[in-house]
C-alpha cells in the first residue's frame, strides 16, 4: 500500500518531466534558414613533411552566405559559400641577408556541414570543405628591396580544388548567429581525376557574426 502511494505521488512529477521533454523537442526542431555573415580568419601553413619550416599566422577577411536544411528533429545540413583570405608570414636568410615573405591567398570556400542541434541556441558542425584558389599575392622584402608578385587563377573546372576538413559551432541568439570554425587542408584535387597531398597545408581559425534572413 505504501509503495502504491509513493508511485501515485511521483506521477505528477513524471508527467511534468515528460511534458518538458516534449516541449524541448518541439523547440529544437530543425528549420530551414538562410543568412549572411562576416568576420575574420587567422590562417597559417604547416609543412607536411615535418621539415624545419616556421611561419607566423596572418589575419584576413571571411564572409558569405549560409543555409540550414533540416533532416530531422536534431539534424540538418548546412552548406556555406564564403570568400576567405588565408596566408602566412615567414622570415629567413638568403646570402646572409634577412628577408620577410608575406603571402595572401583569396579563396572561395564551400563547406558542407552536418549540423547537430542538441539545444535551440547551439549548433555543432562538422564536414568537408572545398576551397577554390582565385588569387595569390606574395610580397618579398629585405633591407634593400621589396618585390611583389600577384597571380590570378581560373576556376572553370570545379573539380580543381583543395579538399579540407572543417568543424565548429554556432551560437544562435534569435536571428543573430555567432560562429567559430577551425579547419585544415587534406588533399589537392587536380581536376583530371588525380589528387595529391600538398606539402604545405593551410590551417585556419575563423570567427564570424551573421544574421538569419529567413
Amino acid at each position: 500500500m505504501k509503495n502504491t502511494i509513493i508511485k501515485f505521488s511521483l506521477l505528477p512529477y513524471l508527467i511534468l518531466f515528460v511534458n518538458t521533454l516534449y516541449i524541448s523537442a518541439q523547440e529544437n526542431t530543425a528549420r530551414f534558414h538562410l543568412g549572411i555573415k562576416a568576420g575574420v580568419n587567422f590562417a597559417n601553413v604547416y609543412d607536411e613533411q615535418g621539415e624545419d619550416f616556421q611561419a607566423d599566422g596572418k589575419i584576413g577577411f571571411a564572409g558569405g552566405a549560409f543555409m540550414t536544411i533540416p533532416i530531422s528533429t536534431w539534424l540538418g545540413v548546412q552548406p556555406e559559400v564564403l570568400f576567405s583570405q588565408k596566408g602566412f608570414k615567414a622570415t629567413g636568410t638568403l646570402l646572409n641577408n634577412p628577408y620577410t615573405l608575406t603571402r595572401t591567398t583569396n579563396h572561395f570556400d564551400v563547406p558542407i556541414y552536418l549540423a547537430i542541434m542538441p539545444i535551440k541556441s547551439l549548433t555543432l558542425l562538422v564536414g568537408p570543405q572545398f576551397s577554390f584558389l582565385t588569387r595569390q599575392k606574395d610580397v618579398l622584402e629585405n633591407s634593400a628591396h621589396s618585390f611583389e608578385q600577384i597571380q590570378e587563377f581560373n576556376n572553370d573546372n570545379l573539380r580543381k580544388n583543395t579538399l579540407g576538413l572543417s568543424l565548429g559551432l554556432d551560437v544562435n541568439i534569435s536571428k543573430i548567429v555567432v560562429g567559430a570554425r577551425g579547419g585544415w587542408d587534406i588533399t589537392n584535387n587536380h581536376g583530371d581525376g588525380t589528387s595529391s597531398t600538398p606539402r604545405y597545408k593551410n590551417v585556419w581559425a575563423q570567427a564570424t557574426i551573421g544574421i538569419r534572413l529567413l
